[in-house]
């Protein structure tokens, strides 16, 4: 009769301790049990979109205001469109915000940097399904790093 208490008591423990795993990784992935809050969506064009994925933070000096939905290519002039989900509680973002793709240290993870731009009584809002116009394309390193050897071997011999 112990030894089934034990069982049952190791058993319990065990089931509590999956379950905790379970939970520590949905609130390392960021992803919760009940999918994330309220949010619209916005778009945006780029020349270069980098190493930039689906999931990828939206950040506002820092602080995560939303995240990447989908990465596809323009139908007519195939450029990358970024689908950016900001939570529903920054939707006073105007016309004149900028959004740029931003490297988290030097090799880190790429993520959307958005500038909110002035807010006036002539400048609107941005609603959903609009597009933010001022975008600054990802820098790649091996550009970079390609342009600084060519450069440097272009010099005077």
């Amino acid at each position: 009769m112990v030894s089934k208490k034990v069982e049952l008591l190791v058993g319990f423990f065990v089931a509590l301790g999956i379950a905790a795993l379970l939970m520590l990784s949905l609130k390392v992935a960021d992803a919760g049990l009940g999918g994330g809050s309220e949010s619209y969506q916005l778009f945006a064009k780029f020349d270069n979109i980098g190493g930039l994925k689906v999931r990828s933070p939206i950040k506002i000096g820092g602080v995560v205001v939303g995240r990447v939905s989908d990465i596809s290519l323009d139908d007519e002039d195939y450029t990358p469109v970024v689908t950016l989900d900001i939570y529903i509680q920054y939707n006073k973002l105007s016309e004149a915000t900028s959004v740029a793709i931003l490297t988290a240290g030097l090799l880190g993870e790429q993520y959307l940097g958005v500038q909110p731009g002035f807010v006036d009584e002539s400048v609107d809002t941005l609603q959903a399904g609009d597009f933010i116009e001022d975008t600054k394309p990802a820098l790649v390193l091996e550009e970079l790093i390609g342009q600084f050897l060519f450069s440097q071997g272009s010099g005077d011999e």
